[in-house]
């Protein structure tokens, strides 16, 4: 039977097995695949964002327990964020390795670290899910928490703004949508003044994206081009009209979807700093001031030898520097 006496063991370490963890198969959410989020590590548990008039820039954090909000006589002023705290846990019981034989070349230990590996796996999966979700809520302009109801944080409010909110009225026949296209891209210029971008992009609810494609002055358009060829084939991968390209997001925590069904929101690609994601170190001894990582791992013994309990934990805080831009789609 492998032993259980991984604890002084490298392999079983606070770093070999937030490396284990880092390297456990990703699987990405949509933003994730599209890369628009740029992530970095941080020493502390704090971000600020330093506003002067319409632009907006990042500054380093302070240390933990300093001043919030500062404002200064040239009206700057500094809005400070916390990271959020998402820890997982997980526990292999002596139970659950009794009897597993070292196959082939494998150790005892080699063994013991499959099935560690396995919760590793699953825990790291439920994380990315959870930044995913987040970083749709920086793009949505609100952060919940995971029963989909809870706020965590409102950007407006951080920023004392209001959201732009497009009624495409797509339940209306005689709704010009190129012209509402137009509404969008002109929204989007003037939350952004004169910063460049590259393109936007559309992330649809299910029954907004439908109506979307079905309508008359969009199946028109598409009629005329190659004779409707790209609405004939699966366009929910996206497809440009109207000079932004729109597509079906497909995500959802429990019975709550990213992306309401009914709306869409606007995503600004092309401009530097626009959506970021901080992580901050992990609540350890070890990781105090040390520039945080996306994930972390660490185990510890259970009573009376039972097995060993585990903590995969992400520190994450993702933002739109910008929420101007968090511009808001409604079907009618």
């Amino acid at each position: 039977m492998p032993s259980l006496d991984i604890f002084n063991d490298d392999a079983f370490s606070l770093s070999s097995m937030t490396a284990a963890i880092q390297e456990r198969p990703y699987v990405p959410g949509r933003l994730g695949t599209l890369g628009i989020f740029e992530s970095k590590g941080i020493t502390t548990t704090t971000l600020q964002i330093e506003r002067k008039g319409n632009l907006l820039t990042l500054v380093p954090a302070g240390e933990r327990g300093s001043s919030g909000k500062v404002k200064t006589r040239n009206k700057r002023d500094m809005i400070p964020f916390n990271t959020i705290h998402l820890p997982q846990t997980g526990a292999v019981l002596a139970d659950s390795i009794q009897n597993v034989r070292a196959f082939g070349s494998e150790s005892e230990l080699e063994s013991i670290q499959s099935v560690v590996n396995g919760e590793l796996d699953g825990m790291r999966k439920n994380l990315d899910a959870t930044i995913e979700f987040q970083r749709m809520g920086a793009i949505k302009g609100s952060i919940v928490d995971a029963d989909g109801t809870t706020e965590l944080l409102n950007l407006f409010t951080e920023f004392g703004i209001s959201q732009t909110i497009v009624n495409m009225a797509l339940g209306t026949a005689t709704t010009k949508v190129r012209k509402k296209c137009q509404d969008i891209l002109n929204a989007v210029e003037d939350a952004l003044g004169a910063g460049l971008w590259s393109r936007v992009r559309v992330e649809c609810g299910r029954t907004f994206f439908q109506d979307f494609i079905d309508h008359d002055d969009v199946r028109k358009a598409y009629d005329r081009y190659q004779d409707g060829e790209k609405l004939r084939d699966d366009p929910r991968s996206g497809f440009e009209f109207g000079d932004i390209i729109w597509e079906q997001y497909r995500g959802a925590v429990g019975g709550t979807k990213f992306v309401a069904d009914n709306e869409a929101h606007v995503i600004v690609e092309g401009v530097s700093g626009l959506y970021i994601t901080r992580f901050a170190p992990a609540d350890y001894m070890e990781t105090v001031n040390t520039m945080g990582l996306p994930y972390y791992a660490k185990q510890e013994r259970m009573g009376m030898d039972k097995g060993i309990d585990m903590e995969a934990q992400s520190n994450p805080l993702s933002l739109c520097t910008n929420p101007k831009v968090s511009i808001k789609l409604t079907h009618s």
